[in-house]
C-alpha cells in the first residue's frame, strides 16, 4: 500500500514528505490508517540523535481507525477507532506489577524494533525505511502496529485530540494523577509548560488542586497556563525563582513535576519542596544535578522519576479521555492540527511558543 510519510533523511535537514509503501498486516500485526498524529519532543531527540540508518520514519502518538488485522489479533478488529501508543511486553515482573513503561523489553520493543525475520515493513522506491517506533512509526497515512500498544476509544473522539494521550498528554496527566497523587489541599508546581508541563496542570486541577503554580520562560504559555487555572506563572528569566516560588507556595511546595530534563531545574525544584515534598521528573535529560543531600534527609523529600505517567494506556487513556469529555481535562485547548505537509511549519510555531502541541493530519 502506498501512502504519504514524513521522512528524516538528514538528521541537520529538515523533514520531508514522500511516498512509501506499508506492508500487509502479518499474523500479530494491525494495519491502522492514521489520521492524526502528535509531534513530540522524543521524535526531535531521536531525529537529531544522527546515526547511519536512515531515511527514520518516526511519530509515536498516532490515532486512527483499524484498516485491517492479521490472523493471531484478538483485541481489536477493522472499523475500530484507536491510540497509538508505546509497546510492553506483558509477561515482564514489571508489566505485570502495573508498570508497563518499564517494561524489561522496552528499548527492543520501542527503539526501532524490527520483525523477526528481518523483512521490511516499510520501504521508500524499494529501499527498506527504518521504522518500528514505539512499534508504531506513525508519520504516515498507515502505521503497523500490534494489540499491546493500540488502545480502542471512543469513535466520537477527535483524533487530533486524542493522539498527544499515546505519550505526551498521558505521561504529564500520568505523573500527577498516578506518581505525585496530590490532595486538594496541596501547593503543586509545574517546571516547563509545554505539552507535558499543561497536561499536568489540567490532571492537577481534575484532582482538585487550587494552587498551582507554573514556572516556564515562554510569555505565551505562561498567559496559557493563568487560564487554565495556574495562579502564578513564573519567568525564571525574571529573578530569584526560588525565592518566587516559595512565596507562590506559602513557604514551599508540597508536590512538583519536573517535564525540563536540566539537572539545574530538578536541583531547583527539589530546594522549593516543603518538609515532606516529592518531585517527579519525567525530562530524558542528561547530566547530574546538584542537589544537598542534608536538605533532603532533613526536609524528609521524594524524588522519583516517572516514564509515560506509571499508566496502563489501554485504562488510563479512556479514563483521560471520559475526563475530557465531562469538562474537567481540556486538553483541545493545547493542541493545533497542521496538514502533514507543512510539519517544518508548526515545528516553526512550536519552538517560539504559539503552539502547545502540534498535531499533524493525514
Amino acid at each position: 500500500m502506498t501512502t504519504s510519510a514524513v521522512l528524516s533523511r538528514d538528521p541537520a535537514a529538515p523533514f520531508s514528505v514522500e511516498d512509501v509503501q506499508i506492508d500487509a498486516p502479518r499474523a500479530g500485526e494491525i494495519l491502522v490508517r492514521v489520521r492524526a498524529v502528535g509531534i513530540c519532543h522524543t521524535d526531535l531527540v531521536t531525529r537529531a540523535a544522527g546515526g547511519p540508518d536512515r531515511p527514520l520514519l518516526l511519530g509515536h502518538e498516532g490515532a486512527g481507525v483499524v484498516e485491517a488485522v492479521g490472523a493471531e489479533v484478538r483485541t481489536v478488529r477493522p472499523g475500530d477507532h484507536v491510540v497509538l501508543t508505546f509497546r510492553h511486553c506483558g509477561s515482564c515482573a514489571n508489566c505485570h506489577g502495573g508498570r508497563p513503561a518499564h517494561c524489561h523489553r522496552s528499548i527492543a520493543l520501542n527503539q526501532f524494533g524490527s520483525r523477526r525475520d528481518r523483512t521490511p515493513r516499510v520501504t521508500v522506491a524499494g529501499t527498506p525505511v527504518r521504522d518500528g517506533f514505539f512499534g508504531q512509526s506513525s508519520f504516515a497515512g498507515y502505521a503497523l502496529t500490534t494489540p499491546d500498544n493500540t488502545v480502542v476509544i471512543d469513535p466520537a473522539v477527535d483524533p487530533v485530540v486524542a493522539a498527544p494521550l499515546g505519550c505526551g498528554f498521558q505521561t504529564g496527566a500520568g505523573a500527577v494523577l498516578n506518581a505525585l497523587r496530590p490532595a486538594p489541599d496541596a501547593r503543586f508546581v509545574v517546571y516547563g509548560a509545554g505539552a507535558v508541563g499543561m497536561a499536568g496542570l489540567l490532571a492537577a486541577r481534575v484532582a482538585g488542586v487550587r494552587q498551582i503554580v507554573v514556572v516556564e520562560p515562554n510569555a505565551a504559555r505562561r498567559a496559557l497556563a493563568l487560564e487554565l487555572g495556574a495562579v502564578a506563572a513564573l519567568d525564571p528569566a525574571a529573578g530569584d525563582t526560588l525565592a518566587a516560588v516559595r512565596e507562590s507556595t506559602d513557604g514551599g511546595a508540597t508536590h512538583a513535576l519536573d517535564t525540563t530534563g536540566h539537572p539545574s531545574v530538578l536541583a531547583a525544584a527539589t530546594a522549593a519542596l516543603t518538609t515532606g515534598g516529592a518531585v517527579v521528573a519525567v525530562g530524558l535529560g542528561a547530566g547530574v544535578p546538584d542537589i544537598d543531600v542534608r536538605d533532603i534527609v532533613l526536609g524528609g523529600k521524594t524524588i522519583r522519576g516517572c516514564l509515560e505517567g506509571d499508566a496502563d494506556p489501554h485504562t488510563f487513556i479512556p479514563h483521560l479521555l471520559e475526563l475530557h469529555a465531562a469538562g474537567r481535562f481540556p486538553i483541545d485547548r493545547l493542541v493545533a492540527d497542521y496538514p502533514h505537509t507543512e510539519i517544518n511549519t508548526a515545528l516553526e510555531q512550536q519552538r517560539d511558543g504559539r503552539v502547545v502541541k502540534p498535531v499533524l493530519t493525514w
